[in-house]
């Protein structure tokens, strides 16, 4: 009985993950219509960060370029994954690349969270490799009970090499401590 659970666990795990893979991309409407709602989203994401960090406003400014990604994450007992997407702007040519995202990890938790994260270039090296290159690996920790502007959660930021991470939760219910790697790659129909 123990061993049917399991594989009953295990088999709906696998189910939402390759469910939330397949929903990375922006689903249905045009090509405008996709790039206004990632750039909408930007928006009110960096509109929340310069209010709650009013240093960052010169911090995007000043830098090579700066990315915001919208993602929803689940952890399920030692399993998480999440997708999104985003877009990557370069300050000093003015382009836009859009971008999709996937992370999985392993480590303890339950729960699910919508959040934002927007990642500030100190370099045009820093940039470009992240545009065509897109791997991240490290650790989280968090606590989330949010919705809408009700309850709290613990985010944070990060640094990794010449890039700084922001990262705001938007809702969600979780309590997870993970290691987890992310893709971040070129959406072929966006660009």
């Amino acid at each position: 009985m123990l061993k049917l659970k399991q594989l009953f666990q295990t088999g709906s795990l696998i189910i939402v993950l390759f469910s939330l893979i397949g929903c990375a991309s922006m689903g249905s409407g045009t090509v405008a219509e996709k790039r206004q709602a990632i750039l909408t989203m930007q928006e009110q994401a960096l509109t929340r960060l310069y209010r709650e960090k009013p240093d960052t406003r010169s911090q995007v400014a000043s830098s090579a370029g700066y990315a915001v990604f919208s993602n929803a994450n689940i952890n399920v007992i030692f399993f998480a994954a999440g997708t999104g997407y985003g877009v990557v702007n370069n300050n000093q040519t003015g382009a836009k690349t859009y971008m999709n995202m996937a992370e999985g990890g392993v480590g303890l938790g339950l729960g699910a969270k919508d959040y934002r994260i927007v990642m500030i270039f100190h370099t045009q090296a820093a940039m470009n490799y992240f545009i065509e290159h897109g791997w991240t690996a490290g650790g989280n920790a968090d606590a989330t009970a949010k919705a809408g502007s009700k309850g709290g959660s613990l985010d944070g930021e990060g640094y990794v090499g010449d890039v700084t991470v922001y990262s705001m939760t938007e809702s969600g219910l979780a309590l997870q401590a993970t290691v987890k790697g992310t893709k971040f790659w070129k959406d072929k129909e966006l660009n």
